[in-house]
């Protein structure tokens, strides 16, 4: 049984814009978390919906990953529906 604790689609679309920009550039889970001093569970976890993260994480992470976060944000903004919370 997999244990998903996020699951939202509008959630899922925020992970998943970190997941294509993570691959895009050619890094794993462990470069990012290493640019982050975290565990590759901190990254892991994330990806698959067991920890969720604040916008806060969101722009650290982005920005390990190298992606400009503001773009990321924008791309998320333009994804949801206009309702994200349903």
């Amino acid at each position: 049984m997999e244990r998903r604790w996020v699951s939202s689609p509008s959630y899922q679309t925020a992970v998943e814009l970190l997941v294509e920009a993570r691959k895009a550039r050619g890094l794993t889970q462990r470069d990012v978390a290493a640019r982050l001093s975290k565990p590759p569970s901190f990254i892991a976890k994330i990806e698959v919906g067991e920890r969720r993260i604040d916008i806060v994480e969101f722009i650290a992470v982005a920005r390990a990953i190298g992606a400009p976060e503001m773009e990321l944000l924008q791309l998320l903004v333009t994804a949801l529906p206009s309702d994200p919370l349903i």
